[in-house]
């Protein structure tokens, strides 16, 4: 039986659809190559990126702590404290007095020629407080020293999370930048892909409009997240008392950090190791102490002089010891109100105290929970979320390749790698923060 020829129309139409699947194929396998240069690029850092130095955390906080101007300033206020116990337990200062007393004329040292009652004196004087009044200004002062220190190491310890929170974010965010950036190319690849199939009659304009839609709402994630990230240059810049126009900071790469404590084993450490209550608690024996101090000033102080008197030669000198005594005669207005007073203030202090102590509790507990929940959402994240939205995006690319699917499931299965990715970064980005304020909390090491 003889073959029919086909007629010159039909071989048309038959090269036409053999030179579209070429077409087909040949971009088919650029996206491949480009999906897997993408996915090794995504592990590497961008070329921007690479031109900066990496700085570890460990450094910044190293560099804070001896350049802060809040942790500067309150490290010189603690210092400052500590000088002044040794002040206030000391003996007021002497007093020397010299006198002369002349009898009918106003020249120094001329009554000797004029009276028997002239005469010149040195006498020395001494106030001394009510044994024990010295001892308690001492061991107050001591425990403002001790309250000053407590509050140079919260403000050690909240610098240093205000660091440490802004370091993991802006990781966040370089880190979500590079997945903008891998992500981009794929949806340019499927935009190209779009628009194959729309020169050769396999697709429509709108979803080559789609495509290019999906393109632009990315450039301007993109766009956003960059001036986030020079905000946050900025703030470590400031936390770290560097120049504004200082290099840029490239974080380290965000890794998970484990949680080797307990939930009671955080929180038996806030009564010992929480900078702030620790601080209240010292407040507290504080207040104990000026209490003793205000019944002490119920009782007299004392004041010590001696002197010695030269009259003319012809006379012997005199010696005079004198001893003064301060009574608190006005106790029901003065040292009533004082003690009355510093009961109260204990009172306060011990309820201050006990709200730090339950206010610390409840953030340790937040805390923990936050951490513990991040650990579980990274799991599902890295087993879960992301390859099973990878495989569907993979096998919605190929069902669109062959024209069995739509781009508006390609682009919507596209969308769910980009969010569990940068879902997947924030997750981790607020799980190492959470570890950054339990070490606040609880003055364990972590990072």
């Amino acid at each position: 039986m003889r073959k029919h020829k086909p007629t010159g129309r039909g071989q048309k139409a038959d090269w036409r659809r053999r030179s579209a699947f070429i077409f087909l194929g040949l971009l088919c396998f650029c996206f491949v190559s480009g999906e897997s240069s993408g996915k090794a690029q995504d592990e590497m850092q961008t070329p921007a990126q690479q031109q900066q130095v990496v700085t570890p955390l460990k450094e910044l906080v190293d560099e804070v702590e001896h350049k802060n101007s809040q942790i500067l300033a309150a490290r010189h206020g603690w210092k400052a404290a500590e000088q002044v116990p040794s002040q206030v337990s000391t003996l007021p200062d002497p007093q020397i007095v010299v006198q002369q007393l002349n009898v009918g004329s106003p020249r120094p040292f001329a009554g000797y020629t004029n009276s028997d009652f002239a005469y010149t004196g040195l006498g020395i004087s001494q106030d001394i407080p009510y044994p024990g009044k010295l001892r308690l200004r001492g061991e107050a002062a001591a425990r403002d020293a001790d309250a000053a220190q407590r509050r140079f190491d919260t403000v050690r310890r909240t610098v240093i999370e205000q660091l440490k929170a802004a370091y993991f974010h802006l990781a966040y965010i370089q880190s979500t930048l590079s997945v903008l950036d891998r992500d981009g190319k794929l949806l340019e690849q499927i935009e190209k892909l779009a628009e194959a199939h729309y020169r050769v009659g396999q697709g429509s304009q709108a979803e080559v409009l789609k495509a290019q839609l999906q393109r632009t709402e990315l450039l301007k994630e993109v766009a956003m997240h960059h001036q986030e990230m020079w905000t946050l240059e900025a703030q470590l810049k400031q936390i770290l008392n560097r120049a504004a126009d200082s290099a840029d900071l490239q974080t380290e790469t965000l890794t998970e950090t484990p949680l080797p404590y307990t939930s009671d084993e955080l929180l038996a450490r806030v009564r010992t190791a929480n900078s702030e209550v620790g601080g209240e608690q010292e407040m507290v024996r504080r207040q104990s102490v000026q209490l003793e101090m205000a019944r002490k000033d119920a009782y007299p102080d004392f004041n010590v002089q001696y002197s010695w008197q030269h009259t003319g030669p012809q006379f012997r000198d005199y010696y005079m010891l004198t001893l003064g005594v301060k009574i608190p005669i006005f106790r029901s207005r003065k040292q009533h109100p004082e003690v009355a007073q510093a009961v109260e203030e204990l009172n306060r202090s011990r309820r201050e105290y006990e709200g730090a102590v339950q206010q610390a509790y409840f953030d340790v507990r937040d805390q923990y929970l936050a951490a513990k929940t991040g650990d579980e959402l990274l799991k599902i994240y890295r087993e879960g979320l992301i390859p099973q939205s990878t495989a569907t995006f993979q096998a919605g690319l190929t069902a669109y390749q062959s024209n069995r699917m739509d781009l508006q499931a390609v682009l919507s299965s596209f969308r769910d790698v980009l969010n569990y990715d940068k879902d997947y970064w924030q997750t981790l980005a607020d799980h190492e923060t959470a570890l950054a304020q339990l070490e606040r909390l609880t003055g364990i090491t972590l990072h």
